[in-house]
């Protein structure tokens, strides 16, 4: 009788905790007390369990992961980055100012990343282009056609069509779910 009551409180315990706001960690939703024992009733964040239908389509799925936890970070700062030499941008007067200022920006993030992104592989570099566009809003070739020119952008984007990339690549949340959901389960926001 008692563990079926327990199963009975447990089970409208989930059932309410479903209705419930919660915040980031596990947290104590209510304590029942039973014969004398306080039983703590706790709230987890909600998570989705997946089935894979093969072992390629999870090795697939734990690649994507490493991969977004991998490439997040470039992106994110690439938004930080083009957010300060625009507002940088906007505070100079002169176009030949400007173009120096391009120009020398370019360089130090060059200096700084050019070995690291040089290491990544093919299906990182596709991401990355993903996901400059989630954090900036522009594609990869709306950026570089603002700050580097028509003639620039198209040799970076045949660069890019040598390594079966598209610098035109856009972002679709819909279409892309897979990444939207391990950036917010990773916390990469």
């Amino acid at each position: 009788m008692k563990k079926a009551l327990l199963l009975l409180i447990l089970i409208t315990s989930f059932s309410s905790m479903a209705q419930t706001a919660h915040v980031d960690s596990a947290f104590i939703a209510r304590r029942v007390i039973m014969d004398g024992d306080t039983f703590l009733v706790y709230s987890f964040d909600e998570f989705i369990l997946k089935e894979f239908n093969s072992k390629e389509e999870k090795e697939k799925y734990l690649k994507l992961v490493r991969n977004v936890k991998r490439v997040m970070p470039y992106a994110k700062l690439a938004a930080l980055r083009l957010q300060m030499m625009e507002d940088n941008l906007n505070q100079l007067t002169t176009k030949k100012a400007k173009k120096k200022y391009i120009k020398a920006t370019e360089d130090a993030i060059l200096d700084e990343f050019k070995e690291q992104l040089k290491k990544l592989s093919r299906s990182q570099g596709k991401l990355l282009i993903k996901l400059i566009h989630r954090e900036t809003g522009n594609t990869t070739y709306e950026i570089l056609k603002k700050y580097r020119g028509s003639a620039s952008t198209m040799f970076y984007g045949m660069w890019a069509k040598m390594y079966d990339a598209d610098i035109d690549t856009k972002f679709d949340p819909i279409e892309d779910y897979q990444i939207e959901y391990i950036i917010k389960n990773a916390k990469l926001e």
